[in-house]
């Protein structure tokens, strides 16, 4: 999204007919707190600038919405006061759409909502971060980092208790490197001292969290590094990714399955750090697998494009197109072949001869978009979230192509992951979703989970954007009129 909204009152005509559908988990919005099973519009709040209108919809959030306008501000909505979840710690959204406050005059022109923290983007390249205090940076000191060896060298004892290493960087790891990232072979080998599966039952981020408010913090703005300029966000679980200008990727939070891909399992990052998404390490490289690699110009990459999180994984794609993985991967989300987590950041080898345009990942799953407009999905697929028509315990540890009939002669372009659910947004306006259906977040007017990807009715909108948040989905849409 373009930070192209005008100070003087002046907008786009066609954002004036913009509209934001919502479906799913709201708990403050339907009567007894049921859920919203089929799209349902969302009211424009009241503001002191009547020209106002939606322009963006952003993904994430647990029970509530978040929606950019195109004077740049946040509107959320869909808590209630008196739930005792998550959402409280990253701010409380009323039961009607409302302008958020964030201490700032300037535009916001990209926002991302994870369990329990929000982050937006000023069009000036600043950000904002709020919410549980594991997810806000604390300090104003921010560094490059220059591996994980350096930081046990400087780290003092007082630092020790927010950068605690766990296990060693996986060094047994095969690499056929092109200078640019790490490319492991699919059968890769274990060591049993690097193994370390943090085991994690599947409601861990459902289970709700203390409402207490010394667990929270205010926005708060970010400190980078002079000069770095911060143009998309995205959440996870407990961590943060920021994409800048010149397609540096920054990380803090929580990384102890090595989702900051910083090299070792950094349990929290208080300060921003830069990760090596592009840079060459000068340990453990074949020169030979290297340059012959490059030269075929599969691997090779300047800067960061795209950037998306997961639960505890995250996935970046380069301007050349690969797709790089980095974290949990105990159901494959990571698309190596096998259930390793990974502490840097690593291409998945089975795409690369494929050019990937968008990713996104969800708890535990991923699915990317490629230039051709095809979907492929891997990871976890508990509740059909893959969306390949497999049954429910089935994982896929490598890419695999969506063959749904539904599909058929569509190009995807937009892809959008919940926690547990998926969707895309079509190149002819069609949004598709699949997977876990509880709240009715796949917006068919049921609670039946698909686990192949199902069309969602708009009979009198043309979808812009579709964005997935824990358990709901929102979509920008233009209002059509329907003939007579």
């Amino acid at each position: 999204m373009n930070g192209d909204a005008k100070r003087n009152g002046v907008i786009d005509k066609n954002e004036k007919q913009n509209e934001v559908l919502m479906w799913g988990y709201f708990p403050g919005v339907a009567e007894q707190r049921s859920s919203l099973t089929s799209p349902a519009s969302v009211r424009f709040p009241e503001t002191e600038v009547v020209e106002d209108s939606w322009k963006d919809v952003s993904a994430g959030g647990c029970g509530f919405g978040m929606a950019i306008s195109a004077f740049g501000k946040i509107v959320t909505w869909g808590s209630a006061d008196d739930q005792g979840q998550s959402y409280l710690t990253s701010g409380k959204h009323g039961e009607t759409p409302d302008i958020y406050p964030l201490p700032t005059a300037d535009l916001i022109v990209q926002a991302a909502a994870g369990w329990a923290h929000c982050v937006s983007v000023t069009d000036k390249g600043g950000v904002y971060a709020w919410g549980w205090k594991e997810c806000v940076p604390s300090g104003n000191l921010t560094r490059s980092w220059t591996g994980i060896q350096n930081c046990e060298v400087e780290t003092s004892s007082k630092q020790s208790s927010r950068l605690i290493g766990q296990g060693s960087p996986q060094s047994h790891t095969p690499k056929c490197t092109s200078g640019s990232m790490y490319c492991p072979n699919d059968k890769l080998s274990e060591d049993g001292t690097t193994k370390r599966r943090k085991l994690v039952s599947q409601q861990e981020f459902d289970l709700p969290i203390a409402a207490d408010e010394t667990l929270s913090m205010p926005p708060c703005l970010v400190n980078l590094d002079p000069g770095v300029k911060i143009t998309s966000v995205a959440a996870g679980g407990r961590h943060t990714l920021a994409l800048s200008d010149v397609g540096q990727v920054w990380g803090w939070g929580y990384g102890g399955e090595g989702q900051l891909g910083l090299g070792s399992r950094i349990k929290t990052v208080a300060t921003p750090h830069l990760i090596p998404c592009t840079e060459l390490s000068s340990k453990g490289i074949d020169n030979g697998a290297t340059n012959a690699a490059t030269e075929k110009g599969k691997t090779s990459a300047s800067y960061i494009k795209t950037i998306a999180c997961g639960g505890r994984h995250s996935v970046v794609i380069t301007d050349a197109g690969v797709l790089l993985a980095f974290g949990w991967g105990q159901y494959g989300q990571c698309g190596q072949g096998n259930t390793n987590d990974l502490l840097r950041p690593t291409c998945v080898p089975s795409l690369m001869g494929t050019q990937i345009a968008a990713v996104a990942a969800g708890l535990w799953h991923t699915i990317c978009i490629c230039a051709d407009g095809r979907v492929r999905a891997f990871g976890g697929n508990q509740f059909g979230q893959l969306g390949l028509g497999t049954n429910s315990d089935q994982c896929e540890l490598v890419p695999r192509l969506l063959n749904a009939s539904v599909l058929e002669n569509k190009k995807a372009k937009v892809a959008s992951s919940g926690a547990r659910h998926s969707a895309v947004l079509t190149d002819d306006g069609k949004i598709f979703c699949w997977g876990w259906n509880k709240y009715g977040q796949l917006g068919l007017g049921d609670t039946v989970d698909r686990n192949i990807p199902s069309e969602v009715p708009l009979k009198d909108h043309m979808p812009k954007n579709v964005a997935c948040g824990w358990w709901h989905t929102l979509s920008l849409c233009e209002k059509i009129s329907l003939p007579e």
